[in-house]
């Protein structure tokens, strides 16, 4: 025997928010290892120039998303387990797992909140100064010139994008006509660079919002149910 009325109710309600808890942890483990090796975001961060590495804030961020993926699903598992059991100990143990979790997803929040368009700032600098380089004709050091040109071309090839704005784009198609340089993408694209680069983080950036919403949602719910639910085993006149 075990729980019986209202509480037993909750206990499959607890149940059924803690399963759709693991699949949501599966959810997010999935989406950041997509965003983790998304063949944009990744030829353009794994990129090098002149000893510096393209920004690194992005991935710190996915793996951060990638571990509270992998602790959500074995959160979830505890949780689905312990509302059956009907355990005290398993119950209260998910609980405190929760807040744990939820108060580093606010802290986390707070943080991105914060820093929202530090990943498409930083990349637009990193990418306006391979291109300032790479424009300059300097004959005393060709081969930084050309190690610039084939990172910039990789931006413009990823991105199907050209130049900062529209005068440089128009500019690095006429250098690229009279044989100067080969920088924009074989597409012929004259879109500025600075818009892609805000279009490509900004979206995956809002995806992550969106599904930390609903997270940290799910575990407010299961929070309550979880203390309900360890009150009603308590008092529950079968023990």
């Amino acid at each position: 025997m075990g729980v019986e009325g209202c509480t037993k109710c909750i206990k499959y309600m607890l149940f059924f928010f803690n399963f759709i808890f693991w699949l949501a942890g599966g959810v997010i483990l999935g989406v950041a290892l997509w965003l983790r090796h998304d063949p944009k975001t990744s030829n353009l961060l794994e990129l090098e120039f002149d000893g510096a590495h393209a920004p690194s804030t992005f991935y710190i961020s996915v793996h951060i998303l990638i571990a509270v993926g992998a602790v959500m699903m074995v959160v979830g598992f505890l949780g689905c387990y312990g509302a059956i059991q009907e355990s005290q100990c398993l119950l209260g143990t998910f609980f405190a797992c929760l807040v744990i979790l939820f108060a580093c997803e606010v802290a986390a929040g707070i943080w991105g909140f914060m820093h929202k368009d530090t990943v498409s700032t930083e990349m637009t600098n990193f990418y306006d100064n391979v291109y300032d380089k790479a424009m300059v004709q300097s004959v005393n050091d060709q081969d930084k010139t050309k190690a610039a040109a084939s990172v910039l071309k990789v931006f413009h090839e990823t991105l199907n994008c050209c130049g900062k704005g529209k005068a440089t784009s128009v500019l690095t198609k006429f250098t690229d006509q009279l044989g100067l340089t080969n920088l924009c993408p074989s597409s012929g694209a004259l879109v500025s660079c600075h818009n892609r680069i805000d279009e490509l983080f900004s979206d995956k950036i809002y995806l992550i919002g969106i599904a930390a919403l609903v997270v940290a949602v799910i575990m407010i719910f299961e929070m309550i149910f979880s203390m309900v639910l360890c009150c009603g085993i308590r008092n529950s006149p079968v023990y």
